[in-house]
């Protein structure tokens, strides 16, 4: 047990994110006292990052209430952490089901509405389970959650504006289906959960960049205009925090390229400029973030570039993210009984089995490392053609649909035959044939 010099006990923040079934009415308060006392009393000596608790459902107000208890990740480097050190920060929600609906602004002067943005309420049951779909191996999530937890301390401690600045703005940039879209999506649920107790509504207003240029010349800035006024009505009474996504922000900025070189001056001008005056104004509200995303940053005028406090490039997914990718799509297809059930390696384990046998052949070694040193070999066989993680995920329904033969002799209703679905050495032949299939089309592409 790690303790400091003057033997005070050392305590790891560790957050549960409860989720509430849609009928419960009882009170978070409550409901997150009851989660506290199992956890410290019930639950056992160690919790374990990114995993579902389990047994509470014995507890009368748990049992009737709640769907799902989840340790999220953790700050601290170690696997897991003993429950006498975790600083236990509980977060009860109940996500909405109905959620989305489409904002408009003006058009020209008695012309038609202009759809320009999409509106979503947080948390949205839709948007469950984003947040750990996606993998990546530089600690971009945590990175962004510490970010805005630091503004927030700074907006309570009223720092000066003048002294320390902050624009609340978030630029993430990097080749298509990399997941930066979802990345916004997954960050406005996550913050959704994790700020209720400081604001009691939540919403992700997703603007559509190409609409915001009119096809009635001039009327553009007052596309922007009138957007980012719904926006500041959104954030004017300050219980509801605010995720503004811009996808696709060099699609405005590219305009002003356009602009400047003379084709259509005023107007893309009108566009980036009162962009940039809405931005400098949502800087002083705390409950709002500005996030964009962009395929072709060269393309991103630098003057919005300089009002971001982080830019960060969201790269295609390394080896080892993969591994993790094509694991969790085989569990998902374990758990609908598309394959059999199998204990399959997650990436510390299959690390550790292939490090300690390099020496053994598909024939001596067991299942385990069997399984390992496949799943490994196609993790590398993807990175090899730089796919995407957007790619990736859709591997395992090509995999089926093109090898659907190989998966029918083990696929059944569960109801009846031996065992449902079909093994998973099936699967993973199929997924290395339709890597394959992914090089040979490609390589015709490039001819």
């Amino acid at each position: 047990m790690e303790e400091t010099p003057d033997d005070t006990l050392v305590t790891w923040p560790v957050h549960i994110e409860v989720r509430l079934t849609r009928s419960a009415t009882v009170r978070f308060n409550v409901v997150r006292q009851a989660v506290h006392e199992f956890m410290t009393t019930s639950f056992g000596a160690v919790i374990w990052p990114s995993t579902a608790i389990e047994d509470w459902q014995t507890n009368p107000i748990l049992g009737s209430s709640v769907e799902r208890i989840y340790a999220s990740e953790f700050s601290c480097s170690g696997r897991s952490i003993p429950i006498s050190q975790a600083d236990l920060q509980i977060h009860v929600f109940q996500p909405y089901s109905d959620d989305t609906y489409d904002e408009c602004t003006g058009g020209g002067d008695g012309e038609e509405e202009v759809v320009s943005a999409t509106v979503t309420e947080m948390p949205s049951r839709s948007l469950e389970g984003l947040w750990e779909s996606l993998i990546y191996s530089d600690g971009v999530k945590s990175k962004l959650l510490d970010y805005i937890y630091a503004t927030i301390a700074f907006s309570d401690a009223d720092v000066d504006f003048n002294v320390v600045s902050w624009n609340r703005v978030v630029l993430l940039h990097g080749p298509p289906g990399t997941g930066k879209t979802s990345l916004c999506r997954a960050l406005a649920q996550k913050l959704s959960i994790r700020l209720a107790h400081k604001y009691d509504h939540a919403r992700l207003l997703e603007i559509n960049a190409h609409s915001l240029f009119s096809k009635w010349f001039s009327e553009s800035g007052k596309l922007v205009q009138g957007l980012f006024g719904n926006v500041m009505e959104m954030i004017e009474e300050g219980d509801r925090f605010v995720v503004v996504l811009i996808d696709e922000v060099e699609s405005l900025t590219a305009a002003r390229a356009a602009a400047m070189a003379g084709t259509e001056p005023s107007d893309g001008l009108r566009v980036v400029n009162a962009l940039l005056t809405q931005l400098d104004k949502l800087k002083h509200k705390k409950n709002v973030l500005v996030m964009a995303t962009s395929n072709l940053p060269k393309a991103i005028d630098s003057a919005f570039v300089d009002r971001a406090d982080i830019v960060q490039y969201i790269d295609l997914p390394p080896k080892e993210a993969i591994y993790q990718i094509l694991h969790s799509c085989l569990l998902e297809l374990i758990k609908r009984n598309l394959v059999q059930p199998t204990e399959v390696p997650n990436l510390t384990y299959a690390n550790y089995l292939i490090t300690d046998n390099l020496g053994e052949t598909p024939d001596t070694a067991d299942r385990s490392t069997r399984l390992a040193f496949k799943l490994m070999e196609l993790a590398q066989r993807c990175r090899d053609q730089h796919l995407s993680g957007r790619a990736l995920r859709k591997l395992p329904v090509l995999a089926y649909a093109t090898y659907s033969g190989a998966f029918s002799q083990g696929v059944t209703s569960g109801k009846g035959g031996s065992q449902p679905g079909t093994p998973v050495e099936t699967w993973l032949n199929a997924m290395e044939k339709i890597i394959d299939d992914k090089r040979l089309e490609r390589e015709k592409m490039e001819l």
